[in-house]
């Protein structure tokens, strides 16, 4: 399956219109934004556990990484709540299921293989910073390494922010809305930029918080390796 698939041209998605899509796990849903692959694909999406649902235990080859939007994850290393920030690298494994019910933006097979290195960040427990080089913006980092950037931010109510992908740049929105080029961005709303995109994002009358993620698209993606291809 490939949607979305071409790297080199921005793509928005809409989150809060599509509808949801049944996953092979009972009570777990997902609005697809991108994917490279079929059932073991690079992935995004946003994923919806109903109550008392859950995966088969399974490892993630290529990496997970997720943000948890509503409710509480829950799996064995722990219970992570809305504002958690979880990477899984290469050959993690886990149970993933939800109690009460949660959903989480995630990313699949977006990892450099060699990288053996967990994260869990409550971002609630963080502050965000005042970012000098970019008046009206305050940042909290989560993750950087030679490949990728990844914060969270928030911009100021009013305010126009100029975004600059020089290897590539995705958002999703968290709170608060924004338009750019005349459309509108609003929770659950992702924009995906190319390598040397750019765009200008005038924002709401309430702000802005988002995620973000900056410089992973150096190189072209490509569809996991499997021994069924």
């Amino acid at each position: 399956m490939e949607l979305n698939a071409d790297f080199s041209h921005r793509v928005a998605v809409h989150g809060a219109r599509i509808p949801w899509r049944a996953s092979p796990m009972p009570g777990v849903e997902r609005r697809m934004f991108d994917r490279l692959g079929d059932e073991v694909a690079r992935a995004t999406s946003i994923v919806r556990y109903a109550p008392e649902s859950s995966f088969s235990p399974h490892v993630h080859t290529g990496g997970e990484e997720f943000l948890v939007l509503e409710g509480v994850f829950q799996d064995e290393h722990g219970d992570f709540p809305a504002g958690s920030y979880i990477r899984n690298p290469p050959q993690s494994r886990h149970t993933p299921g939800s109690a009460a019910g949660c959903t989480i933006f995630v990313k699949l097979w977006q990892f450099d293989l060699a990288d053996r290195t967990p994260v869990s960040i409550d971002t609630n427990r963080l502050a965000f910073v005042a970012d000098s080089a970019r008046p009206h913006i305050e940042t909290m980092a989560l993750f950087e390494d030679d490949r990728e950037q990844v914060c969270l931010e928030r911009w100021r109510a009013g305010s126009t922010v100029d975004l600059q992908a020089r290897n590539g740049l995705e958002l999703l929105v968290l709170d608060g809305s924004f338009t750019e080029n005349g459309e509108s961005f609003e929770p659950q709303s992702w924009l995906r930029l190319p390598k040397n995109g750019t765009a200008q994002a005038k924002i709401g009358p309430n702000g802005a918080r988002l995620w973000i993620k900056r410089g992973h698209l150096a190189v072209p993606p490509v569809a996991p390796y499997t021994k069924s291809r």
